[in-house]
């Protein structure tokens, strides 16, 4: 008696996408997080590759339609959003639209202002233009008199809320693999006995007595040195930037 398969072309195919995808997240989640880098580039660049890393990331930080991330900051969820984002695919970019309106990082502000800009501008890794409208938050922080002025005194950042800042740091930390926001900075500095001298050629601002001049001495992209951006031009001033790595929300429990 003949057996009688029920299979199709169509259904072989679709279990063969399956398995590939099957495959791609086991490779995602058996890589150490430091190797995982270059297979979520790798696998960005096909359809299979892209579904399992939306699989994963959704994993990593689940969501709603309705809702942004629950996570704060996950260097890797960072990762793979902009490998999504840069995709190209309509699919990604539906379901970033859908799961992932306003990124990977939580947009909180006790003051209601929106950071979804920046986190864009971050996302597509603009650099320059993002360190720009990281001082005009900060002087939506201070208050209209600074957003008038466009800079801010050291006595402002005392008063900014830790939720925001907080915020803004996460958005640059996961849309630079760690590289760049003010606790980077912080810690640098800490690094160095809290010497300014030191700090400022650590981080790229400063080559011997000369102050790196703006914007075009300034790298904006990842191959600058660590804690390198945000700068904006007015955290030249020791006061301000002082003001900036003494603020409480980086020593809270």
């Amino acid at each position: 008696m003949n057996s009688f398969s029920t299979d199709t072309p169509e259904s072989a195919t679709l279990a063969n996408a399956s398995d590939r995808v099957s495959e791609a997240w086991a490779q995602l989640k058996n890589t150490s997080e430091k190797n995982l880098s270059p297979l979520i580039a790798e696998l960005a660049t096909n359809e299979t590759g892209q579904i399992a890393l939306m699989q994963y990331l959704q994993a990593r930080c689940p969501t709603t339609a309705t809702d942004a991330t629950l996570c704060t900051v996950d260097l890797i969820a960072g990762k793979i959003y902009q490998a999504l984002f840069h995709a190209g695919s309509p699919t990604c970019a539906d379901f970033i639209q859908k799961q992932y309106p306003t990124g990977v990082v939580s947009l909180r502000s006790q003051k209601a202002i929106d950071y979804h800009s920046l986190q864009i501008l971050l996302a597509k890794q603009d650099f320059q233009a993002a360190d720009q409208l990281t001082l005009q938050k900060l002087c939506e922080l201070a208050g209209e008199s600074a957003v008038q002025r466009k800079w801010i005194y050291f006595t402002e950042v005392e008063q900014f809320p830790a939720i925001d800042l907080q915020t803004i740091d996460n958005l640059w930390l996961v849309h630079s693999e760690g590289k760049f926001g003010f606790s980077v900075q912080r810690e640098i500095w800490l690094s160095l006995g809290k010497n300014w001298d030191k700090l400022w050629p650590k981080i790229g601002w400063k080559d011997g007595i000369n102050w790196t001049r703006y914007p075009q001495g300034f790298t904006w992209n990842l191959t600058a040195p660590k804690g390198h951006l945000p700068l904006s031009n007015q955290l030249r001033g020791v006061r301000v930037m002082a003001s900036l790595m003494a603020h409480p929300v980086w020593t809270k429990e």
